[in-house]
């Protein structure tokens, strides 16, 4: 057994073979140097210099697993059944791909003194003293990492400017009308927040938009999004989907033999949604391991079809999703959004098929078991947030 990257969904693929009764050999290759280590805290507490890491708690000795740090994939040769390495090729029997995703890079500032991504432990090493020195900071994005990136920021005392694209924080994740309450936050939090601007130039000291403008910067940090990191499978004929990401089936098995694919770097069909799933975020790479460990050992096991979740914590805010809303028909509300805490619901033919939850985690967590049953919901009861929502379930 062979798995290719160390972060979440490949240590659990490892841990799961062992845990499900392999006792095979198993190799777990990983391009960093580090120990492998989760990511959520590199916005928070190693950024903010609270902690120094967050290796996993997984002793590699003890289950025998083969750990291969430094060491970056390069290309598979399914015929072969070798993958290419920096450290030279390592056959498989069976090949899990787990290599995650990457940051979308901001056009033209490669070269750019002072321009940050927030992805890795070193990015987070390279971050921390431009916080505790208090630079004024410019982040490009306000999605999920730009935000959580900005409420670090804050906390550790620089002045923040956000400069978005769209017209309101999270477009591309949320509609407009649940995406603009969040505008106030960054006000509240004494963030600056452009919407409806683009950067056109990073100079030393400055970000240049595209009306002119001159944010001060001792530091730029983009946040615009990740993209499946499947460049080094170019030429295996491993099929890829329309955003990269490797094209798996209901086991998380890919088009080539004896090889799966897992996590952030993967997409697969969905009956619950009806329709293909690419997933970046953490939950999903904690459980997909599971499945493919149970395949690979011929155990009988479901479908993979979750119901989706993450969290962001952001502006003193805890703020879940759980579900997929893009087929949703109607949207129902509990509570006001000017409140610190409310929930959106989302209903497809009178069933709860997502929720977005802002300071009310018992919503969440019944919530997300209610998609799962696929419950049908009274949307009159759903709309009182003083009753739970499981009481909402239609007679």
């Amino acid at each position: 057994m062979v798995v290719v990257g160390a972060g979440m969904a490949g240590v659990q693929t490892a841990v799961a073979l062992r845990e499900q009764g392999f006792t095979g050999p198993v190799t777990l290759v990983g391009a960093e140097p580090h120990q492998p280590y989760d990511r959520p805290p590199l916005s928070k507490a190693i950024l903010l210099g609270t902690a120094e890491g967050s290796a996993f708690d997984v002793d590699f000795a003890s289950l025998d697993i083969d750990l291969r740090l430094g060491c970056e994939a390069l290309g598979v040769r399914p015929a072969d059944r070798e993958v290419d390495t920096t450290a030279g090729p390592v056959p498989y029997d069976v090949l899990v791909l787990a290599t995650g995703a990457e940051p979308v890079r901001l056009p033209g500032t490669d070269q750019a003194p002072g321009v940050h991504l927030l992805r890795t432990l070193d990015d987070a090493g390279r971050l921390r003293p431009v916080l505790a020195a208090q630079h004024d900071v410019v982040v490009v994005g306000a999605g999920w990492i730009g935000a959580e990136f900005a409420t670090a920021a804050r906390e550790a005392g620089c002045a923040v400017t956000v400069v978005e694209a769209a017209d309101r924080p999270l477009a591309g994740a949320l509609p407009a009308e649940v995406a603009a309450p969040m505008t106030a936050w960054y006000s509240d939090a004494g963030v600056t927040l452009r919407t409806g601007a683009r950067v056109a130039a990073v100079e030393p000291g400055a970000v240049v938009l595209d009306d002119g403008t001159q944010l001060p910067s001792g530091a730029v940090v983009v946040g615009i999004g990740a993209h499946p990191a499947t460049g080094w499978l170019a030429g295996s004929g491993i099929a890829l989907g329309p955003h990269g990401e490797v094209l798996a089936d209901d086991r998380l098995r890919t088009s080539a033999e004896d090889v799966y694919a897992v996590g952030d770097c993967t997409s697969y069909p969905s009956a619950r949604y009806d329709e293909r799933l690419l997933v970046h975020h953490w939950d999903n790479a904690l459980q997909g391991p599971r499945t493919v460990a149970a395949d690979i050992l011929g155990e009988e096991a479901a479908p993979y079809d979750p119901v989706p979740y993450f969290w962001s914590e952001q502006f003193g805010r805890f703020v879940q999703y759980a579900g997929h809303h893009a087929a949703a028909d109607r949207t129902v509300w509990r509570g006001d959004p000017a409140d610190p805490a409310w929930t959106v619901c989302w209903l497809r033919e009178g069933r709860l098929v997502a929720l977005l939850a802002v300071g009310r985690p018992r919503d969440l967590a019944q919530g997300r078991r209610l998609i799962e049953a696929g419950s049908p919901m009274d949307a009159d009861a759903l709309r009182d947030p003083s009753l739970p929502l499981k009481q909402a379930v239609a007679g």
